[in-house]
């Protein structure tokens, strides 16, 4: 296994669906965390080892494949409460830049899209390797997160607790482990 981007991995990758994790973590009445993932999606990964820079990812995600393992919450974020899926059924990222922060980070700028919202966002993303799997594809791993605040993409929807507080936090964490194929 590489632990390194060194220059003979640098291509074009797609996200492996079987073994990549697109999730969020939200606080739920202030005292536990609810997790959730969206299962299917696509996108495109343009590794370019020496020069960072020439490096991109896009990522279109399907709101319906949200899931949280309780299918009435997933109705209600699917709903007009939270993110619409009827007038806005993708997520999109498009990156704007790449730059390395060390040999095991690698920062992607882009603007990320939600419910027609667009603002920019930094993902470090941390390299968890390379390596060829059984049946010759080249692999390279990825993990990273980054905290929004979801009212900033018009997701307002809330109720208040008795005690104090809300339901839902405003701050979502979004996590990427992300398993990626070379293209041949």
């Amino acid at each position: 296994m590489t632990t390194a981007i060194t220059p003979e991995l640098s291509g074009t990758y797609t996200p492996d669906p079987a073994h990549t994790r697109i999730g969020f973590v939200a606080r739920h009445a202030m005292v536990t965390k609810v997790r959730g993932a969206f299962h299917e999606f696509t996108g495109s990964v343009v590794v370019d080892a020496e020069k960072p820079e020439q490096s991109s990812a896009t990522l279109t995600i399907k709101v319906d494949s949200i899931d949280t393992g309780n299918s009435d919450r997933d109705g209600h974020l699917r709903s007009n409460d939270f993110l619409e899926i009827a007038t806005y059924p993708e997520i999109h990222f498009v990156s704007t830049g790449v730059t390395l922060a060390d040999d095991e980070t690698v920062k992607v700028t882009g603007d990320l899209k939600i419910k027609g919202v667009t603002r920019p966002v930094t993902i470090d993303f941390e390299f968890q390797g390379a390596a060829t799997d059984p049946f010759g594809n080249q692999r390279l791993g990825f993990e990273g997160s980054h905290a929004i605040s979801r009212k900033d993409y018009g997701i307002t929807w809330n109720a208040p607790l008795e005690s104090g507080g809300v339901l839902v936090s405003d701050k979502i964490v979004l996590e990427f482990d992300i398993s990626l194929i070379k293209n041949v």
